[in-house]
């Protein structure tokens, strides 16, 4: 498989994942999501989760089976934002090995191409997705509003070079 196709989102959102609703997930017949943390559910510079996110949490959980797989080592962290949203978690996932994503997709028992993996990066949770045959979906960075302008350089880079190996990241 090509680097274009394996860093390509099946959906690319365009917005946070708060915007992700149970009727596009339905649309595309997606059963669970493996959720990265860092970004994606909560801005780097956070130690809680936001009343919104706790919202749109419960507003899937009757929807599709839900974990947190993130590359933060910190089992501090990631246990802690686990903990508040009631769901199970892994860290230190090393994304883009698809081993501990593999676990995460096994414990949910659905095949694999009908749980989504999400995530705000090309090169971690993009490419360790569509690596292990998942639907892919590439959300906006959760940001801190203080940190004005946002200032993602890493993920720009990776949005430069995917485009350059083919991948389109059109919403």
């Amino acid at each position: 498989m090509s680097w274009g196709k394996l860093l390509q989102p099946d959906l690319v959102l365009g917005n946070s994942v708060v915007h992700l609703t149970p009727e596009l997930l339905q649309q595309h017949q997606i059963k669970g999501m493996v959720l990265d943390v860092d970004e994606t559910l909560v801005p780097i510079t956070e130690k809680s989760v936001s009343e919104d996110l706790k919202g749109w949490i419960d507003t899937l959980r009757p929807h599709v089976s839900l974990w947190l797989v993130s590359n933060n080592i910190s089992q501090a962290r990631i246990g802690s934002i686990a903990d508040t949203l009631n769901l199970p978690y892994i860290s230190g996932a090393a994304k883009p090995s698809r081993r501990k994503l593999k676990r995460a997709v096994e414990a949910m028992d659905l095949p694999v191409e009908r749980v989504a993996m999400v995530g705000d990066r090309l090169f971690t949770d993009v490419l360790a997705g569509n690596r292990l045959g998942m639907f892919t979906i590439l959300v906006e960075p959760m940001v801190d509003p203080d940190m004005m302008p946002p200032v993602n350089s890493v993920r720009n880079l990776e949005v430069w070079i995917s485009k350059l190996l083919g991948a389109t990241l059109q919403e």
